[in-house]
């Protein structure tokens, strides 16, 4: 039996920002984050198979309140939080390209993260999914 669509989202399909010089950062992301960058047209991005996510990472849609301090700057209106396979050499990596890394990390039972901030200014959460996820009932 086919399956009904009800017009119900699924997931996040895409990250979309402005950035005063997108090769620039594309160029960031690639050679600090590893990221596989794609010129597209006038745009640069990558796109992420789920398959190649780890088997415990998740998409979040989360609305937070517009006196946040956790984005950083109140000037910030978004984050974005990136998958990463292991936070300390994510970081070791960005500080070796001479990029902000905010000091503070925390670890819980879903898993360790760290801040770093791009280079146009932006904060972004990294994200290391534990190799287990805690059951529901711990």
């Amino acid at each position: 039996m086919a399956k009904k669509n009800t017009g119900k989202v699924l997931g996040v399909g895409g990250i979309f920002f402005r950035s005063p010089d997108p090769e620039r950062l594309a160029n960031w992301y690639q050679k600090t984050l590893g990221l596989a960058i794609e010129a597209w047209g006038s745009t640069h991005g990558s796109s992420f198979l789920p398959a190649a996510m780890p088997a415990n990472s998740f998409t979040v849609w989360s609305a937070f309140s517009s006196d946040t301090e956790y984005f950083g700057s109140a000037s910030q209106s978004f984050m974005i939080n990136l998958v990463v396979d292991d936070l300390d050499a994510v970081l070791a990596n960005v500080r070796a390209a001479d990029g902000d890394v905010i000091p503070e990390k925390e670890e819980h039972d879903f898993g360790r993260f760290g801040w770093i901030v791009d280079p146009d200014g932006n904060r972004v959460e990294l994200w290391e999914p534990p190799e287990k996820m805690p059951e529901a009932d711990e």
